[in-house]
């Protein structure tokens, strides 16, 4: 397949995708809300929230899927922006399983798996503070989501309604022609909106796995090499910046953190160099849901995918500059990888706990 067919083919993909979120949206409308406030259930308990986000994001594999239906129901009315804040945490959370899997490949070889464990968990423990600071912060104060509708007011106006998105006109027509096919098909009520829900659901799913696919093909020789290149100017600001534009291109951060961690297992990147382009990749990861919020026209929605972006930001703003909070996730992730390799069992437990057994509790205790 040529390069340019395709990058058409991932523009239209990113069109299938758009349009997914607006039948996903719209499939909420039609449900009513006291039909789906059953599902939803217990969300409004911060850290219900905060495991639902981490649970969808382990299950789906992927965050830009989960925070894509998160924008989704926030413009549905279904969750409300405050609520949906932790969620969007907890699905921060939930993307760094990839990584942490991926180098459970490495498990048969002593050091090359002590290095790719802490490879992978740097970012679960960079996570998990910025979790531990913010969202105690922006329950007592709203720091994040009052910065968030403060931007979303300087973009898009103060008048709270629903904005005239181009990307939302260019998506009306292709949802609109699926429901007008359910209600030929005699579908109507909610059989009509649950119907939506399910292939707005198989749009984005299959939509993001496709892009991230071909991005992935489109971009993977030139990966490897530039952040090789970036890393030997042994600058972290570049190595942020870098994270975050190969995050952008591949529209997955599980990619680009995953591509660090046989190339630590070889021993090739260390650690320290590692670590900034995770950072940079929670940041590009944020985009995705930035472009779902646009294609909903709803201000709100904008106002969450930018909390997403806050709340990295700010994560890397606090943590980085200072040696003392840098040094925390290095010294964390190194002594997890100490303990696995001594004992492999504590990596599969680490995993399935993290990851499976506390959201899972967390969900069915908080509901």
């Amino acid at each position: 397949m040529s390069t340019l067919f395709r990058g058409l083919l991932v523009l239209a993909l990113l069109y299938l995708f758009l349009t997914g979120v607006e039948l996903l949206s719209g499939g909420f409308k039609v449900m009513g809300k006291g039909f789906v406030d059953g599902l939803f259930e217990g969300v409004s308990n911060p850290l219900g929230g905060l495991f639902v986000g981490l649970l969808a994001t382990v299950l789906v594999q992927s965050s830009s899927v989960s925070t894509s239906v998160i924008v989704g129901l926030v413009a549905s009315g279904v969750v409300g922006p405050d609520d949906a804040v932790p969620m969007i945490m907890g699905a921060n959370l939930g993307t760094t399983v990839t990584n942490t899997l991926a180098s459970l490949g490495h498990v048969r070889r002593d050091m090359e798996f002590r290095r790719a464990f802490a490879a992978a968990t740097i970012h679960d423990f960079f996570n998990i503070l910025a979790v531990a600071v913010f969202l105690p912060i922006e329950l007592a104060t709203g720091y994040l989501s009052t910065t968030a509708e403060w931007i979303t007011e300087r973009v898009l106006g103060s008048s709270g309604a629903a904005f005239d998105s181009p990307l939302k006109a260019a998506v009306k027509k292709p949802a609109g022609l699926v429901k007008d096919v359910l209600v030929d098909l005699g579908a109507h009520g909610n059989w009509k909106g649950g119907l939506m829900i399910v292939i707005g659901l198989a749009c984005i799913f299959v939509a993001l796995g496709y892009i991230t696919k071909n991005m992935r093909l489109l971009v993977a020789d030139r990966v490897e090499a530039a952040i090789n290149r970036a890393l030997g100017a042994g600058s972290g600001i570049v190595a942020i910046v870098l994270g975050m534009i190969i995050t952008i291109a591949v529209q997955s951060s599980s990619i680009t953190t995953s591509v660090l961690v046989p190339l630590a297992a070889s021993g090739v990147l260390t650690l320290e160099n590692i670590y900034p382009v995770t950072l940079g990749a929670n940041v590009g990861t944020t985009v995705t849901a930035l472009l779902a919020s646009l294609a909903t026209g709803n201000p709100a929605a904008v106002t969450v995918a930018i909390v997403h972006t806050l709340f990295n930001l700010s994560g890397i703003l606090l943590f980085y500059p200072i040696r003392f909070l840098r040094n925390l996730p290095l010294r964390l992730a190194t002594g997890m990888s100490n303990i696995a390799a001594e004992r492999r069992s504590t990596a599969i437990a680490y995993a399935l706990g993290m990851f499976v057994v506390v959201p899972l509790l967390g969900v069915l205790l908080l509901r």
